[in-house]
């Protein structure tokens, strides 16, 4: 249990340091966001007002801002508009995935889905993401305006390729990851890559910082499709199987089907290609992962992209920005919970 607590410190120090370095900026990133979702339409306004409500830790917003300032961005606020371009195509994406999920909670509040209607909460995510691309016209760059609306595409790609594989367990590793680095990954990579278009500096910093984000992304999403499947964090009061319920085959699933006899591989098919799974099948699955080590298993190859999203900064010289940057990769580095 202590490195359950363990990680749980290393990832709150690591966010909060950024999150201070850069305060003011996020705060009138956060203005900027409010001010670009204002609209005269009531129901618009009333969901985009909810969505602001539900908060989130704002990572992506803050990649940017605190890979501008790592890299000397200065000048004016192009990084504040930015930001807040790549968190709104952020939370698009998240109304456009509860929609496909069905979901119903998120950050403990109910979805716009819920609350409203599937059609209302596409059609504001669509609205969040053409006030992203009023956003990336009026920075003016056809470099950020190439590199983020290319983004997009990919994200919309990623989802697809998901539906396409929905409920497919014995999925290729291989598949898995282009389906995270399309959904994940490239926002992260397009992220830290925007500040450093910013700040002007040479193509190697810039790639430095897009493979930095893209590997930490991918850090990012297989670390939470593995928690998914941790039992340990029930001892926390941590709701898991959220993926598992969904009938969504993530990093976990993947590694415990390469591991199982073939009576077992059939009856995981049969569980994931049920229109509801219950808590039994659930606790059955839980007590196969512990059975074969899987989570250590998901946390091995989450060190991979630790090391590399890491290292990518070597090209920088050493600052207190690098450095809050580097600990953003530390966090799973407890794995063995």
């Amino acid at each position: 249990m202590g490195t359950v607590v363990q990680l749980k410190n290393q990832i709150n120090n690591s966010y909060f340091q950024l999150k201070n370095s850069v305060e003011e900026k996020l705060a009138l990133t956060e203005e900027r966001i409010k001010s670009k979702l204002s609209s005269d339409v009531q129901l618009v306004q009333k969901m985009t007002n909810y969505h602001i409500e539900t908060g989130g830790k704002r990572l992506r917003a803050l990649l940017t801002l605190g890979s501008a300032k790592l890299c000397g961005y200065s000048k004016g606020s192009r990084d504040i508009n930015l930001a807040a371009c790549v968190e709104l195509i952020h939370s698009a994406t998240l109304m456009h995935d509860d929609v496909i999920d069905e979901g119903e909670i998120r950050r403990g509040k109910e979805t716009l889905n819920k609350i409203w209607s599937n059609h209302s909460s596409v059609l504001i995510g669509d609205y969040l993401l053409s006030r992203c691309f009023e956003m990336m016209v009026e920075d003016g760059n056809l470099e950020v305006l190439k590199l983020l609306s290319s983004t997009s595409s990919k994200i919309a790609q990623g989802e697809v390729l998901q539906l396409q594989h929905n409920n497919e367990v014995d999925m290729l590793e291989e598949t898995y990851l282009k389906i995270i680095s399309a959904k994940t990954a490239e926002l992260f990579a397009a992220s830290t890559k925007v500040g450093a278009i910013l700040a002007e500096v040479e193509n190697k910093e810039k790639d430095a910082l897009e493979f930095y984000g893209r590997n930490l992304g991918l850090t990012f999403q297989i670390a939470d499709d593995t928690l998914d499947y941790n039992s340990e964090l029930k001892l926390f009061g941590k709701k898991i199987g959220k993926d598992f319920f969904e009938g969504k085959v993530t990093l976990p699933i993947i590694l415990l089907y390469q591991k199982l006899e073939n009576n077992e591989k059939n009856r995981l098919k049969e569980v994931f290609n049920k229109k509801k799974r219950t808590s039994e099948d659930f606790n059955n699955i839980i007590f196969l992962i512990n059975k074969y080590k899987i989570i250590n298993e998901c946390y091995q190859k989450a060190q991979h992209y630790i090391n590399l999203a890491s290292n990518s900064l070597s090209v920088f010289r050493d600052t207190k920005e690098k450095e809050i940057l580097k600990k953003l990769t530390s966090f799973s580095l407890a794995r063995n919970f």
